[in-house]
């Protein structure tokens, strides 16, 4: 497929955020912006939101759980 060069303004702490996950998964910042907008454009991430959503909602008494207990253990002393 022939390649088209756009231009886009943002922070400079957006453009190197766009660095650093690019690397992270091995692409150029060109090719990780293509992946990021057909996600959006197929609602991928839409959808991969919406099951995150629910697994927190079913899961949350588990998670707040773990999180107390965390907690506790911090607070005791050692004898």
């Amino acid at each position: 497929m022939a390649k088209t060069q756009i231009g886009a303004r943002v922070d400079a702490e957006i453009a190197e955020l766009a660095r650093k996950r690019a690397a992270d998964r091995g692409m150029s910042v060109g090719d990780y912006l293509a992946h990021l907008v057909l996600e959006d454009a197929s609602g991928l991430r839409a959808r991969a939101m919406g099951a995150a959503e629910r697994f927190l909602a079913e899961h949350q008494a588990l998670f707040d759980e773990a999180e107390e207990s965390e907690r506790a253990g911090k607070g005791r002393q050692a004898a």
